[in-house]
């Protein structure tokens, strides 16, 4: 129990040191990609000043084209002239464009979650195993997840397999059927990783189904009946010598009190009697016969 407290405070601590590093790493790659060539030049700002001057003279019909509104679950990154605009993600709520020069992408907030299709994968100890799993996760940064990667859910779901074939074919297949929780972490460390720079958090990871070939199904089935009938046997047997032992120390007792197997007796014509009235049994000594054999 305490091995495992601490295993549990360990992995807790780690995945707080990762969160933090991570945060880091991320603002570091934020800051890095709003401030890098900030600067439009000339040629920029002069269509920047012509886009707000052509705004002022079509008021109020271009305020409907400058005024745009992302919902509580979204972020807008601006592009001025093709690059992000410092600040970073905009919204929730209202915020400005210039309808010339500004362009917009809305990424989703909220958590995200995709079936792994089955995988066939090979074990350590060189057995066919189909598994299939769930993934959920995030977008924690939408700057990095709009500028660093084409189609950040795409690469998370093909990275999802790619990493499910990884680790499952280190396992041998008792550990996969006994370890899925343990394998689920080690995934969803290695997702994590993999996609900090593309502003992406994976919360959690499952494993859902471990679908084993029909012929090995058979051989694992007969062999748990041959288990369980050498257990019945073993029962069985044990049973039996306690039964022998018993035996015998009852028939030590009888044989030194004569009259405790009279009272034997009584209590079988008793006990036959209720089960079965139509028969009577008279018992005849031993001794009685031994006389008449004798004679």
């Amino acid at each position: 129990m305490e091995d495992g407290r601490e295993t549990a405070a360990m992995r807790k601590q780690k995945r707080k040191d990762r969160q933090i590093d991570w945060w880091c790493h991320t603002n570091d790659d934020t800051q890095a990609l709003e401030n890098a060539d900030s600067d439009i030049g000339l040629c920029g700002w002069i269509l920047v000043l012509f886009s707000i001057l052509l705004t002022l003279l079509t008021l109020p019909l271009s305020i409907w084209m400058c005024i745009k509104i992302v919902k509580e679950y979204e972020r807008a990154i601006i592009f001025r002239l093709g690059r992000i605009l410092r600040g970073g993600a905009k919204g929730p709520g209202l915020f400005f464009i210039l309808p010339c020069t500004d362009s917009f992408i809305n990424v989703d907030m909220r958590t995200i979650t995709f079936d792994i299709p089955p995988q066939e994968v090979l074990t350590k100890d060189s057995v066919t195993v189909s598994v299939d799993g769930v993934v959920y996760y995030r977008v924690q940064n939408a700057t990095l997840a709009v500028a660093n990667i084409t189609n950040a859910d795409a690469a998370t779901r093909l990275l999802a397999q790619t990493t499910l074939r990884n680790v499952l074919g280190t396992k041998n297949l008792a550990e996969i059927l006994s370890d899925r929780e343990e394998i689920a972490h080690s995934m969803q460390s290695t997702l994590d990783d993999a996609t900090d720079d593309w502003g992406i958090k994976v919360e959690r990871v499952e494993i859902k189904d471990v679908k084993l070939p029909l012929q090995l199904q058979r051989a694992m089935a007969a062999e748990a009946e041959a288990t369980r009938e050498a257990r019945a046997k073993v029962i069985a047997a044990e049973g039996e010598m306690n039964a022998s032992r018993a035996l015998k120390e009852a028939s030590l007792v009888i044989a030194e009190s004569p009259s405790a197997l009279q009272l034997r007796y009584l209590q079988t014509l008793n006990t036959i009697a209720a089960e079965k009235n139509s028969t009577i049994i008279f018992p005849l000594p031993i001794d009685m016969m031994q006389s008449f054999v004798k004679h």
